[in-house]
């Protein structure tokens, strides 16, 4: 088996040493989804390390989603779950202020990107979904946390990429946290021209994918103009 070096390496553990090997190992020889993987007899023998410390080290790749055990065929290469570590950390609640400032702008970048994906994929059925959400929030005072995410989730359903609509739904209870500082705490500016969720959708519905574009940077300018100024949000 193939052990390169990674460099110094006096502070990790044996089986830090060993989990890193066997990603390199895994990495650079290729290995697909499916692939059946050496035993853990055979992986020992070869680094000259207990089947304890490889067991570990395994233990630690089948939770990144790396490899699995199946039956009759032993270890195999798996397709690794993205989001699946990201699941178990994306609350406020542990996230510190900083992480939830940058996972907020990320939110910024990635909904200034959407324009051209929604206008080559929308239906006609996608359009009628958004615009009942539209016409269920119109006449309100002020949206809601809620009412913000529902027309915003659909966006990202609309792009019709699943990572991105993961991600995105991974990201709501952090938007919903810090969507409270914004709203909650009379964080608004007033805009001479503002766009809203019924502007968007028209412009989705009739408009261009530039038009789309410019209609959303106005939308998000408060939040745009929030984060930037000052450094941003202030820390709960």
């Amino acid at each position: 088996m193939k052990a390169s070096a990674l460099g110094p390496m006096e502070s990790l553990s044996m089986t830090d040493r060993v989990e890193n090997i066997l990603r390199e190992y895994l990495m650079d020889n290729g290995f697909k989804p499916g692939d059946s993987l050496p035993n853990e007899t055979e992986i020992a023998q070869k680094l000259n390390v207990s089947r304890n410390v490889v067991r570990e080290a395994l233990s630690r790749l089948r939770m990144l989603g790396l490899i699995e055990s199946r039956t009759r065929r032993g270890m195999i290469m798996a397709q690794p779950d993205l989001f699946a570590g990201i699941e178990k950390v994306m609350s406020p609640s542990i996230l510190s202020h900083d992480n939830q400032k940058d996972l907020f702008e990320l939110r910024l970048i990635l909904e200034m990107g959407i324009a051209e994906f929604l206008f080559a994929r929308k239906t006609d059925k996608d359009l009628a979904e958004l615009e009942a959400i539209v016409n269920k929030q119109k006449g309100l005072k002020s949206l809601s946390r809620e009412d913000e995410i529902e027309f915003h989730g659909k966006l990202y359903e609309m792009t019709g990429n699943d990572t991105f609509r993961r991600f995105q739904t991974l990201l709501f209870p952090v938007f919903d946290h810090v969507f409270k500082e914004y709203l909650d705490k009379g964080v608004h500016m007033d805009l001479p021209n503002p766009v809203s969720h019924a502007d968007l959708f028209e412009v989705l519905k009739n408009g261009t994918a530039g038009q789309f574009r410019n209609a959303m940077y106005v939308h998000l300018t408060p939040y745009f103009t929030t984060t930037l100024k000052n450094g941003g949000l202030s820390p709960s």
